[in-house]
């Protein structure tokens, strides 16, 4: 559809504003794609779980999210392939942390917040 085939008035200048900031759709499908990867609440209570303890192994994982190891092994496999987290092996044990370049601010602020937005719409 261009932009021309609509019947009400058009602010050109306000749609060519959006236009310019918007994502690629490319990068907007790269985005959901990542953001559907936390949409699952194992997941992104494991994301959780190595913020806070910096790094645990499938175990300990297992039991901080009152979860089967199998299903923290499952989300690891997924998370680890998109480069959301990493593994350092001791031994016979592996711990997984979230990566070095996984972003501060989304964790840090955007998740919680996101939270606790959800929490007030509860209430």
């Amino acid at each position: 559809m261009k932009v021309t085939d609509h019947d009400h008035p058009i602010d050109a200048e306000r749609v060519a504003h959006a236009r310019a900031r918007l994502p690629s759709a490319d990068d907007a499908a790269r985005l959901t794609s990542l953001l559907s990867l936390m949409a699952d609440p194992v997941r992104l209570r494991l994301i959780y779980a190595l913020d806070v303890a910096e790094e645990l192994c499938v175990g300990d994982l297992a039991l901080a999210l009152d979860v089967s190891e199998d299903s923290v092994s499952y989300a690891l496999r997924l998370l680890r392939t998109a480069g959301l987290t990493v593994t350092r092996r001791a031994g016979r044990v592996v711990y997984n942390r979230l990566a070095d370049d996984f972003p501060a601010p989304l964790r840090d602020h955007c998740l919680r917040q996101l939270v606790d937005l959800t929490r007030a719409a509860d209430d």
